[in-house]
């Protein structure tokens, strides 16, 4: 099972959503380089449940961090509320739209565990890396770098008293919806990426695309550029820096930044854990058979992605901007 990724900010996840402790280690950092610990934590509490309509299951994720005398890092978090029993009957009757089916095939019943690897919990060390390598943007290659994401939709409605409403909905009826994340990145490192497959879109979708329900992803206009003119379309120069009137490429031209803030989006479907009856193939009797889930899960996970969506733009770039 390969878990890392970059070769200039190389991070490797290990650990699973049940197992018995989950994190991440880090190589490529400056030598002299000291983990901000307590921006670490600040990090990592933003992910953390703190609704209704996120998972009751609670964690303290306390960081610990260790430095190899390689000058890598490593950070662990122990898993200390787990419930190995919600998941055993899953190897025989997979979840509708979950990864049971395929880990089931590819790994063994240990790695079902808690949703295994493909579990949200695996976020976790994301945000722990991606705090690094924010910090490490911050004070060695671009002082004023802003990192800020927000929920732009749920169930493909804006307006707060709608995504309520549906959130509610879900809460009522044991059912889940999906949400949109938009991140901006404002002053990002100046001329870094590459045309083809170093290009900042393709090293942040390539991470954006490893957080488990991440269905789609878009800069700048995104999908809206395909119906439009370019005379509409094109951001024009207005000064020496490179601004420009506007930010429809999000940032990059021909994979390269370009000094304008960064702008995508990601979509995130609905949890595919939900407490309504479903049913699905159990492969045990060779029938199809109608179940509820039991568990702990988010109505809507995507309310707690925008520090994991924050972290994974800063790891694509601290990965283009290290040498």
């Amino acid at each position: 099972m390969s878990n890392i990724y970059g070769k200039n900010f190389e991070i490797e996840i290990f650990g699973a959503s049940h197992s018995k402790s989950l994190g991440v280690t880090i190589k490529g950092v400056p030598t002299d380089y000291v983990p901000n610990i307590s921006f670490i934590k600040e990090e990592i509490g933003r992910r953390k449940p703190s609704n209704k309509w996120t998972t009751p299951r609670r964690e303290e994720d306390e960081p610990i961090v260790e430095t190899g005398s390689d000058g890598s890092i490593t950070i662990t978090f122990e898993n200390k509320n787990i419930n190995d029993n919600d998941y055993d009957k899953f190897f025989d009757t997979p979840r509708p739209s979950h990864a049971d089916y395929v880990q089931k095939n590819r790994y063994s019943k240990e790695a079902l565990l808690g949703g295994g690897m493909a579990s949200g919990r695996m976020t976790l060390p994301i945000v722990a890396a991606g705090a690094i390598a924010k910090d490490i943007l911050k004070s060695r290659y671009s002082p004023n770098i802003q990192f800020k994401a927000d929920v732009a939709s749920v169930g493909g409605e804006s307006r707060e008293s709608f995504i309520t409403q549906f959130l509610d909905y879900c809460y009522i009826n044991k059912d889940s919806v999906g949400a949109c994340i938009e991140c901006t990145v404002t002053n990002p490192p100046k001329f870094i990426g590459e045309p083809f497959f170093n290009s900042v879109e393709s090293e942040i979708s390539r991470l954006a695309f490893s957080i488990p329900g991440i269905k789609a992803i878009e800069f700048g206009d995104g999908v809206a550029c395909s119906a439009k003119f370019g005379s509409e379309r094109n951001d024009p120069i207005v000064d020496e820096d490179g601004t420009t009137s506007s930010n429809n490429e999000g940032g990059i031209n021909g994979g390269i930044t370009n000094g304008n803030p960064i702008v995508f989006r990601v979509h995130a479907k609905p949890t595919p854990s939900i407490g309504m009856e479903q049913e699905s193939f159990n492969f045990k009797t060779g029938k199809i058979e109608r179940f509820t889930i039991g568990g702990r899960h988010d109505i809507c996970f995507a309310l707690r992605l925008p520090v994991v969506i924050e972290s994974i733009a800063a790891i694509a770039l601290a990965e283009l901007v290290i040498k």
